[in-house]
């Protein structure tokens, strides 16, 4: 038995949560899958996985073997890193995950102006708006919006992202602009997603917009916003361009401004391979300039 092979095809059953989809990331007949961990277990005279019908469980055993296992693996990977020359020219595969609008816009083009000062990096982009594992998806930089949960992970600040209360010139001059939080409730609102920005300027239910539209896209949000169907709550990055050429109002400034911090956020075990390293202080000091850059226009 390849006890490393077989750590492998356990790590991915144990992230993927089932023998089945496994497999299918190993892209290994089941058999063969099941038949690894199998031996796996009688190697060490213990149960690992609690198999069911639908996914697994690990037993206290598993859980340890687990842990130790991922620390094997990786210090192999960085052992073959450091053979292949990653840690002494930046090259390779770079995995990076970015929100969904803010990644478009703001991240992703600098991005590309790395990959073309680096040609021997590649680099496969995972959009999300969500706090994806990095550890499970092998993540190697993260661009995250907002305020993070205490981890082991490393984070480096850029910047921070306003909220802008905006409407269109149509839809103030039909409404009437509000003066103050506690006239919203005789307007109409423009939700994005589940991101909901009209708590921390509402002062209760009854001072809460009636929802005319709910986007799960910024673009189509703004949109919404810029045919007057109501008043929109959404990142400056999206508005800011609205709000210059007049098309879009800002309105209740001086009412809960509402800033978002952002990170990039990466794991440090060992030495950084230098196409992260690269990245890191490439995207660094160019997305925290944009931020700048958009917070003044």
């Amino acid at each position: 038995m390849d006890r490393l092979d077989a750590m492998q095809v356990l790590l991915a059953v144990v992230d993927e949560g089932s023998l089945s989809a496994g497999s299918r990331k190993l892209r290994a007949p089941l058999p063969s899958v099941s038949r690894k961990v199998a031996e796996l277990e009688r190697h060490l005279g213990t149960r690992l996985l609690i198999r069911t019908s639908r996914n697994i469980q690990l037993t206290d055993a598993g859980r340890d073997y687990i842990e130790a296992a991922r620390l094997i693996v990786e210090q192999i990977r960085e052992a073959e890193l450091r053979a292949s020359g990653e840690f002494e020219t930046p090259r390779g595969e770079l995995r990076i995950t970015v929100p969904d609008e803010f990644g478009r816009r703001m991240v992703l083009p600098i991005a590309y102006e790395f990959l073309s000062e680096h040609p021997l990096i590649t680099v496969d982009i995972v959009t999300s708006n969500s706090f994806i594992d990095l550890i499970e998806q092998r993540i190697d930089v993260a661009i995250r919006i907002g305020h993070l949960p205490d981890s082991s992970l490393y984070a480096a600040s850029v910047g921070d992202v306003r909220i802008l209360t905006c409407a269109s010139p149509q839809y103030l001059e039909r409404k009437g602009i509000p003066k103050s939080p506690e006239e919203l409730g005789a307007h109409d609102a423009i939700q994005l997603g589940n991101f909901d920005h009209w708590k921390s300027i509402s002062r209760g239910p009854e001072t809460m917009p009636a929802r005319r539209v709910h986007a799960n896209d910024g673009t189509a949000a703004c949109e919404a916003a810029l045919w007057g169907l109501g008043i929109a709550r959404l990142p400056n990055f999206i508005l800011n361009e609205h709000v210059r050429s007049g098309a879009l109002v800002e309105i209740l400034q001086g009412h809960a401004p509402t800033s978002l911090p952002v990170h990039l956020v990466y794991m440090k075990q060992g030495l950084l391979p230098l196409k992260t390293r690269a990245f890191i202080d490439w995207m660094t000091p160019r997305l925290r300039q944009a931020l700048r850059d958009c917070d003044g226009c």
